[in-house]
Order: C-alpha cells, then sequence, then structure tokens
C-alpha cells in the first residue's frame, strides 16, 4: 500500500474535478483490495454469486465481520459502492487518506449527530444510484460466528425502498483477526453474494425486525457453507 499509494495520489488528483463521485478511486482499491486480499491468503480466495447482482441496481450491501482484511476481500464483490467506516480507521495512516479520497461515509459511532449525518449522507448515495456497504455487526466478531445486527442499514434499506444485498464472508478470522497479528496461508477465503431481499419482501417496516430476519437468513448460510460446498 505504501508502494502503491504515491501513484494512486496522482490519479486521484488528475481525475478529481472530472470524478464528483470518486469512482474511479473506488475501482482502483478495489484492484488494490484483491491484490492485498491475494497476498495475504496466498490466493487461496474464492467469489462466488455475483451473478445475483443486478448490474445498475442500487443496494445497501451488508456483510458478517472477521478480521481487517475483509475490508479488502470485500472489494471482490466488484460493484460500486461507498463503505461506511468508523471514525477511529481515519487515524489509520494510508486507510485513513484513502477513505478520505474515496469520499467514503464516516461515522462517529459514540457520535448521535455524526450517526445522522451518515444516515443522511447514505440516503443521498442511494438516491443518487450508488450502493452502501457496511458491517451491520459493529465490530469484528471474536469467534467468526455471526453477531447481532445493529439497525442503521436496514433503517436505510427500508427508507430509501432499495433492496438488501447480504453477502457472507469466511476464512478471514484466522488472518489478521480482532487483537491478533496472524498471517500465512492455509486459510481458503471465501465470499458468497447471496440473493437480494426485495423491498416487497420486507414484511415490517421496523429496521430493528427487519435486522433479526437478515441475521437469521446469513447466520444458516454461513452454516450452510461450512458444512457443504455452498454455491
Amino acid at each position: 500500500m505504501v508502494i502503491i499509494f504515491p501513484i494512486t495520489f496522482v490519479i486521484w488528483v488528475l481525475v478529481l474535478p472530472f470524478d464528483r463521485d470518486r469512482i474511479v478511486i473506488h475501482w482502483i482499491l478495489v484492484f488494490q483490495g484483491m491484490l492485498l486480499a491475494t497476498i495475504f491468503s496466498f490466493g487461496m480466495i474464492d467469489v462466488k454469486g455475483r451473478k445475483n447482482i443486478v448490474s445498475g441496481t442500487t443496494y445497501v450491501i451488508v456483510s458478517n465481520h472477521q478480521s481487517i482484511l475483509d475490508i479488502c476481500l470485500l472489494y471482490g464483490v466488484m460493484y460500486k459502492f461507498k463503505w461506511i467506516s468508523k471514525i477511529e480507521n481515519i487515524k489509520v495512516p494510508i486507510l485513513g487518506w484513502y477513505l478520505k479520497m474515496a469520499d467514503y461515509i464516516i461515522v462517529d459511532r459514540g457520535n448521535d449527530v455524526s450517526k445522522i449525518e451518515m444516515l443522511a449522507k447514505s440516503h443521498r448515495c442511494l438516491k443518487d444510484g450508488i450502493s452502501i456497504m457496511i458491517f451491520p455487526e459493529g465490530t469484528r466478531s471474536l469467534d467468526k460466528e455471526i453477531k447481532s445486527f445493529k439497525r442503521g442499514a436496514f433503517q436505510l434499506a427500508i427508507q430509501a425502498n432499495v433492496p438488501i444485498l447480504p453477502v457472507l464472508v469466511d476464512g478471514t478470522g484466522g488472518i489478521l483477526p480482532k487483537h491478533g497479528l496472524i498471517f500465512g496461508g492455509g486459510h481458503h477465503l471465501k465470499v458468497r453474494i447471496l440473493d437480494p431481499v426485495l423491498p416487497s419482501s420486507f414484511n415490517t417496516t421496523e429496521p430493528d425486525a427487519l435486522a433479526k430476519q437478515v441475521n437469521s437468513l446469513m447466520t444458516l448460510k454461513l452454516k450452510e457453507l461450512r458444512s457443504v460446498n455452498f454455491l
């Protein structure tokens, strides 16, 4: 990332006047993210389910969270979106710079005003046809299992009337886990893009209830992924 950053910065400066939505820098980060994930996993990456994405559709994309490497791996979705990231990441060298350059959405989880601003900016992105990517658990899982979801992503989907795109990641918990610095191969990283949950199938207008429904779906699919050759 240190080696590539100067090149990325020059490109960002050159396209800045013409790239209002920072789409160019996003696709550069897609390439870099997948490159880093490939290096960390020794190339053992398996992404399936891209056929479930309807080109041109705007989604609220939600994923489970095991490792900081998930950020790189989820670029494998290969779609136009903006991350919602916690404010602590802004302080991380290079990562924080990239967040600002790509105009990703930052939230201070302990600040109610920041949460309101995050929801407003996310809603504008969805209305402009730009999808949102978020970890609804809010933090990395220590045991690699899916924890309860916070309501923000599902509130956005209900208010903007857009589909939820659930994405499963697995295997990253063995590489760069929370409170750990584990490197090396032997971990088969998997990304599974599930069928979108369409607004017409929302049987509730309550974000908390929808969060529980999607959480149950993803928990079930994760068990299937680990037990058989799912998807």
